[in-house]
């Protein structure tokens, strides 16, 4: 069983730059990783993914040139650099676990954590 639990979630000015951490329990070194993000009142929409070995990755465009997917195999942790934050990246951003796949689709995954609240203001 895998386990994700997210960190690093907070309050920043826009323009800001906040880093995002899962931990993740049980071997998800082979697993392609993403991060998902929810707002209140919108569906959780695709933030980006990360391949098993690192090489590659996938971003929303909305997020495209700001934010930094990486992961550490040796550690079990991946992570999310967010640079020039917007009031419109607020929202509960959650880590999830694709056992198969390399998707930008939430129903695709089949672990994920309980989430972190980031919140930009103007």
């Amino acid at each position: 069983q895998v386990q994700l639990v997210e960190s690093g979630g907070g309050l920043v000015q826009a323009g800001g730059s906040l880093r995002l951490s899962c931990a993740a329990s049980g071997r998800t070194f082979s697993y392609a990783m993403g991060w998902f993000r929810q707002a209140p009142g919108k569906e959780r929409e695709f933030v980006a993914v990360i391949k098993w070995n690192g090489r590659n990755s996938g971003y929303a465009d909305s997020v495209k040139g700001r934010f930094t997917i990486s992961r550490d195999n040796a550690k079990n942790t991946v992570y999310l650099q967010m640079n020039s934050l917007k009031p419109e990246d607020t929202a509960v951003y959650y880590c999830a676990a694709d056992r198969t796949r390399y998707s930008y689709t939430a129903s695709e995954y089949d672990y994920w954590g309980q989430g972190t609240q980031v919140t930009v203001s103007s």
